[in-house]
């Protein structure tokens, strides 16, 4: 069962949650990104500890062997299509997720699970954007740049999505926004980015001076 989080604050309505947790950890090592610590935590237990009160309810996407998460209370949704082809794979399994079982959900937020400093805002400032520009999709941007993987996504859109991942053989998120009117909202990147990205031992590191000076902020 999707639970909601006991503080709804900022929850923006009719959005449901996917933190991707389905990447190969190739240049750490292998094994699962988001269940490597920082400052004690895990890199998950961060990402949902700030998605969670943005959303109705929040989804984690993984495949293997569910039963890793499962300290974390979340449901697990496997990708639905084979061979595990990215991303969209798991943006898409959360629209189909959200499709039954949300018959009122309008939205997904999709984060990556090794993202460990995500705005408290993110919902509710991409949806903002995507109103205020009127576009299709949002996604953030920070230094200049978007980060695609992070976004808000129309629950409409899940059956083209499928047409491009499976038929066409799609892979890259900016493939896909690419055909879309896309708001990009950007955040600030100082003191810290809120979409760093834990990707090698080095970044871990990193990633322990930044949840010291975001402490002390």
């Amino acid at each position: 069962m999707c639970q909601r989080a006991a503080t709804v604050t900022t929850e923006v309505p009719g959005v449901v949650g996917v933190v991707l947790a389905g990447g190969l950890a190739r240049r750490m090592g292998g094994g699962d990104k988001p269940l490597r610590q920082i400052g004690g935590r895990t890199i998950l237990a961060r990402v949902i500890e700030r998605l969670r009160p943005q959303c109705q309810c929040l989804l984690l996407n993984a495949n293997g062997d569910p039963s890793r998460f499962a300290s974390f209370g979340l449901p697990v949704i496997a990708d639905g299509v084979e061979n595990h082809p990215g991303p969209l794979a798991g943006i898409l399994a959360a629209l189909d997720w959200a499709a039954a079982n949300r018959p009122g959900a309008q939205w997904v937020l999709s984060a990556p699970g090794d993202c460990p400093f995500l705005p408290r805002d993110l919902a509710e400032r991409l949806s903002r954007g995507l109103r205020a520009q009127r576009a299709e999709l949002a996604v953030a941007a920070s230094r200049g740049r978007s980060h695609p993987v992070i976004g808000l996504w129309s629950v409409t859109l899940r059956d083209p999505l499928r047409q491009a991942i499976v038929v066409e053989g799609l892979r890259k998120v900016d493939g896909w926004t690419g055909r879309h009117r896309v708001a990009p909202v950007a955040w600030a990147a100082e003191p810290l980015d809120p979409f760093f990205n834990a990707n090698t031992i080095n970044d871990l590191a990193e990633a322990e001076r930044l949840a010291a000076i975001e402490d002390l902020a």
